[in-house]
């Protein structure tokens, strides 16, 4: 469908990439990664010839392609659903000329014959075009993506930057194009539009290309990965997590093979040193037939690249909490006498990583604003444990003074630091040189994101409250984030949607649901298989009659899906009770081992396995929990099934 062969493009002086090329297949799902600024954004205007380049693009003839951008700068004032239903013009032009036959056929004037005839291929065209169903697809894509049936009457020029954006890719989606490039999609959606997302794209019949920095996203959609480092673009068979792996055995390779050809470099270079000592008519002619050996080795030598910069993380304690540090009784929040939840009730502990989950203006970060002191519940109780001392990360970015430089920004907020600290400290979130004297409102989004993560590094917080810290950050930079968050021996309460760093770090979920939060002992994948196994339930009880339904009433495939079910609860049974008595019997080594005399002499190791013994303590209770889950619902749809 699209090749593209030795692009290059550069701006002024500086190489953004060189020798890019690939081939797009029919149906093919293309992930898109790089750090920020490695030139992700300009590919896709170089194959939308949006700006200029050095190469050659082929394109199959008649092929459409469909873009959407990060930021939309679109007008309008059509309501929601009739800016979508424009993609459609097509189709109203065929409803308009059909509406004109029908009328000339109810007069006798006209070449009857000739009228029927267009009026059926009129007709063929609109029913092959999705002529039918147009206006439910757009609905449906409308609400998959977030919007609520009263927001579909909305003056688009009256929505949110967030909001217009998504109706622009439910317009890309539904355009029918034979590649969709799509640069950020999951960007202002939440969880169950993201998945939503994922099921469509799954499921469409053209080729994709995803700039995305959601892994979890990319995961369950691409099948392809196409990384730009080091200004090459290099192509994965696989989607993120595989592309990872195949990376890193070819780092290894190339590792290993370099190091052995420079220790064969050596080798040889002793032996010609030697041999040309001897000073001898064969043994010179052998030391330059060797040195012909080592010219040919060190023009083949391939020196594997550089890593690229990344932040460095290390999040540390100014001093410790008590156990318990937010506890929340009955709290409920109003605006307008609308409430917004009611009757939250909260206990997070010292030491827990925390997610908190809902749809979008389900009051997540107002929730976090009371936590935090910013906001005054309408009623109920929040109390703080004892010594908890809150570092907050506003996704708003409302706490940088704009006028301020970074370095300035920094120096404010720890004056006790010295600049040569602050420097150190800055060059750790990759501000290099005159970097530092940038002022703030001229920083980019992932900029400004590097600022506030380095001041609540450096504030030494025991109780992080982190609102889509994520954000703006390049897929390296949340590893790295993800790595120190879980070495971070504080407490975490975060929002976000980025649900691969939630599965990497969450101990538990508490999602908001019905304005009340219910808490699920997990990362993300326990609390959506959770909320999978209730809508199934509630479709399911949706679909029964007053009377109770009979075995005979139970059909084939019901009772199929129930025995799988049943055999995949006992799975996870059986492999908690293996995990529960793994654990036991490390806890009871390490507890004999914590006994020996070598180590309860040494105060470093007895402190290091005590911390293992709690952290082990912690992973029990949570497999005790799961496993008194597992077994309820197992023995509910045993006696279901019976």
């Amino acid at each position: 469908m699209l090749s593209l062969s030795k692009i290059n493009k550069s701006f002024s002086e500086r190489v953004l990439f060189e020798d890019v090329s690939f081939s797009v297949a029919e149906n093919d799902k293309i992930g898109l990664v790089g750090a920020n600024g490695c030139g992700k954004t300009t590919l896709f205007k170089i194959i939308l010839g949006e700006t200029d380049f050095s190469g050659d693009i082929f394109k199959n003839k008649d092929i459409r392609i469909a873009h959407l951008e990060q930021q939309t700068n679109l007008k309008s004032d059509k309501t929601v659903l009739d800016e979508v239903l424009s993609v459609f013009e097509h189709l109203k032009k065929t409803e308009a000329e059909l509406t004109e036959i029908n009328s000339l056929l109810c007069s006798t004037s006209h070449d009857t014959d000739a009228l029927i005839k267009k009026q059926h291929e009129l007709n063929d065209y609109y029913e092959k075009s999705g002529g039918y169903t147009y206006k439910s697809r757009a609905r449906a894509a409308l609400l998959g993506l977030g919007f609520s049936e009263k927001d579909l009457s909305m003056n688009f020029n009256d929505l949110s930057g967030g909001q217009k954006t998504r109706v622009c890719l439910c317009k890309v989606l539904l355009e029918g194009a034979d590649i969709l490039m799509l640069d950020e999609p999951t960007n202002h959606l939440d969880l169950e539009s993201s998945a939503w997302l994922e099921g469509f794209l799954k499921e469409q019949k053209c080729a994709v290309i995803i700039i995305s920095h959601d892994r979890y996203f990319l995961d369950k959609v691409t099948n392809r990965t196409f990384e730009i480092s080091n200004k090459l673009l290099t192509t994965y068979e696989g989607n993120y997590t595989r592309h990872i792996e195949i990376k890193r055995e070819r780092e290894k390779t190339l590792l290993r093979a370099y190091e052995n050809t420079q220790k064969e470099i050596e080798r040889l270079e002793a032996v010609i040193t030697e041999q040309k000592r001897w000073n001898k008519e064969k043994s010179v002619k052998r030391a330059e037939s060797k040195q012909k050996a080592v010219d040919k080795l060190k023009n083949g030598l391939v020196k594997p690249p550089e890593k690229e910069k990344t932040i460095r993380f290390e999040f540390g304690l100014k001093k410790e909490s008590g156990n318990d540090v937010v506890i929340a009784n009955n709290l409920s929040m109003s605006f307008s006498d609308n409430p917004l939840f009611e009757n939250v009730n909260i206990h997070i502990r010292k030491g827990e990583k925390v997610f908190l989950t809902g749809a979008n203006g389900s009051g997540k970060t107002t929730l976090f604003k009371i936590i935090n002191g910013i906001y005054n519940q309408t009623s109920g109780e929040l109390n703080l444990g004892a010594g908890v001392d809150i570092g907050y990360y506003d996704q708003t970015q409302g706490s940088l003074s704009g006028t301020k430089t970074v370095f300035e920004e920094i120096a404010d907020s720890f004056p006790k630091k010295t600049q040569t600290e602050i420097r150190n400290a800055l060059a750790s979130f990759l501000f290099f040189g005159d970097d530092v004297f940038k002022t703030i409102n001229t920083l980019s989004g992932g900029e400004r994101t590097r600022v506030l993560l380095l001041k609540l590094m450096l504030s030494g917080a025991n109780f992080l409250l982190l609102d889509e810290p994520t954000n703006h950050l390049d897929i390296a930079s949340r590893e790295m984030l993800e790595d120190a968050l879980t070495n971070y021996t504080g407490t975490i309460l975060a929002v976000s949607h980025d649900r691969y760093f939630m599965n990497k770090l969450a101990m538990r979920v508490l999602s908001m649901e019905e304005k009340s939060v219910v808490s699920y002992q997990g990362n993300f994948d326990y609390y959506a298989e959770k909320k999978a196994q209730q809508v199934k339930i509630s479709t399911s009880d949706a679909g029964k009659t007053s009377a109770p339904k009979s075995k005979s009433a139970i059909s084939y495939k019901e009772k199929k899906e129930h025995e799988a079910l049943v055999r995949k609860l006992k799975n996870t049974l059986l492999k908690t009770e293996q995990k529960i008595n793994e654990l036991e019997e490390k806890i009871s080594d390490f507890e004999a081992r914590l006994l020996s005399p070598e180590i309860a002499s040494d105060y470093v190791k007895a402190s290091e396995l005590t911390e293992e013994i709690e952290k082990m303590n912690e992973a029990l209770q949570c497999s005790y929990e799961l496993w008194e889950e597992t077994e309820t619902a197992l023995s509910k749809e045993t006696n279901d099934l019976d």
